[in-house]
């Protein structure tokens, strides 16, 4: 049901649009019809040549309204697009047609205690200043924190910095209610509550148009910055296990990097010895006593130290964790990519050591500490040495043969990534909200391999 955009009268489609933003020169659409999917080697060749037909940033959800009327009426497909930092190809547009560019959407509209409004497009590092002037932050955020907006992190991420305390974006709590504008013949707005906003939480825009987020927030610490190093890297990992189930320590971020990954970090080149094993680290100030003692007892060595004000300025330490160390090393050596794996819950991380010194350095090693059902668990987001699709493959299947869950990043396919399941509440709520298939068409397998 979807139209091939390139057949349609866009002058007149843009027409329709009378008042809202419209962008129409080749380069930019081009150009915001991308996100990070070249992490991939695998996602470069399938993508490398989609490209959206024009641009539409709607100032508010009354043009959104519009928008989606016009895509309606000429059954033109629709991919909704934040800032597009995510590494899956979530919006990009397999089959042309409109962006809905919703960077123009960044009001915050109130802050509570615990709790704020936003639109989608505003940025989580604009969100967090305007909370802390009344002591709170937002929960947890990818390293794109810096131009990563809340619409997308909502739409396409899964956790980050702040999930070794608050878990997952899909832990109940961690997304309180949206205003999702829908496609059908006469799109209307629907509010969702509750456990109701998992029928778009993390569903790459398939289903529904965000034009409004209440999020959850935490207490805003002062966080320190640290880096600690260790002679071997199993120490260093099983730190990080410890130090993710210390209660007492205030933390929000647990990243361990295996040598040589610290090779790869310029900013910290002269700190960071080629051989060395270390943890990049935010604790709260107010717990640094206490932490110094047991980087002690773990025979750590602290190398690198800010505090909160410090960390304000210049280089920021979350800018080379989680996908961002990914970033870093391939700025350094294009070749490489990556993997996302969750290991299971053990505390002396048996699986996690057989798979470092089963792979060596094709694999390096660089773990993420989470929280999952109130559990710490060692999410690695792995650099990997690229060589064929099929060794890839290989790595792939050993890690899930031997327990390992494997969120696979080289397929821009909603439910092949993380979910591995086809999730029926999300189809329920597209054939009900999108009817056309038009939101993104080609991410949803459920939608895709429906009966006819």
């Amino acid at each position: 049901m979807v139209a091939m955009g390139r057949s349609l009268d866009w002058d007149g489609f843009a027409a329709k649009l009378n008042g809202i933003e419209v962008i129409r020169d080749a380069a930019q659409v081009a150009k915001l019809s991308k996100d990070y999917y070249s992490y991939s080697p695998i996602l470069q060749s399938l993508l490398a040549d989609k490209v959206g037909d024009l641009v539409v940033r709607p100032a508010n959800e009354a043009e959104v309204l519009q928008v989606a009327a016009a895509c309606v009426q000429h059954r033109v497909p629709l991919t909704v697009r934040g800032a597009g930092t995510g590494n899956y190809g979530q919006c990009i547009p397999l089959a042309g047609g409109v962006i809905l560019d919703m960077t123009k959407m960044q009001a915050i509209k109130w802050v509570r205690p615990g709790i704020a409004c936003v639109e989608p497009g505003a940025k989580l590092a604009a969100i967090d200043k305007h909370t802390r002037e009344s002591g709170w932050e937002i929960r947890m955020a990818p390293s794109t924190y810096r131009t990563a907006t809340i619409g997308g992190f909502i739409g396409g991420g899964s956790g980050g910095i702040g999930s070794i305390t608050y878990g997952q974006l899909r832990d109940r709590g961690n997304l309180h209610a949206v205003r999702v504008v829908t496609m059908e013949d006469q799109p209307r707005v629907i509010e969702l509550r509750g456990d109701d906003v998992q029928q778009v939480n993390h569903a790459y825009g398939t289903n529904g148009i965000i034009t409004e987020l209440e999020i959850p927030l935490g207490p805003a610490y002062p966080w320190a910055e640290l880096i600690v190093t260790f002679p071997d890297f199993m120490t260093a990992a099983r730190f990080g296990q410890a130090l993710g189930n210390a209660d007492g320590i205030i933390k929000k971020l647990i990243c361990i990097c295996a040598a040589p990954i610290s090779t790869y970090f310029a900013a910290f080149r002269t700190l960071l010895p080629p051989e060395c094993h270390c943890a990049l680290l935010m604790i709260a100030e107010s717990c640094l006593e206490p932490f110094s003692e047991m980087v002690k007892a773990w025979g750590g060595t602290i190398v690198y130290q800010k505090t909160a004000q410090e960390a304000s300025k210049g280089t920021a330490i979350y800018e080379y964790t989680w996908n961002h160390t990914t970033l870093h090393a391939r700025s350094v050596d294009p070749s490489l990519t990556y993997l996302q794996t969750l290991f299971p819950a053990d505390k002396q991380l048996r699986l996690l050591e057989h798979m470092y010194h089963h792979f060596g350095d094709e694999v390096m090693m660089h773990l993420e500490y989470i929280r999952v059902d109130g559990v710490v668990q060692p999410a690695a987001l792995q650099i990997v040495r690229y060589s064929t699709p099929e060794r890839l493959r290989e790595i792939i299947q050993y890690h899930e043969e031997q327990g390992a869950f494997i969120a696979n990043p080289h397929t821009y396919i909603l439910e092949d990534g993380g979910r591995k399941t086809i999730d029926p509440v999300q189809l329920r709520f597209k054939e009900r909200v999108d009817p056309y298939g038009l939101l993104n068409p080609g991410k949803m397998k459920a939608w895709e391999q429906r009966p006819s």
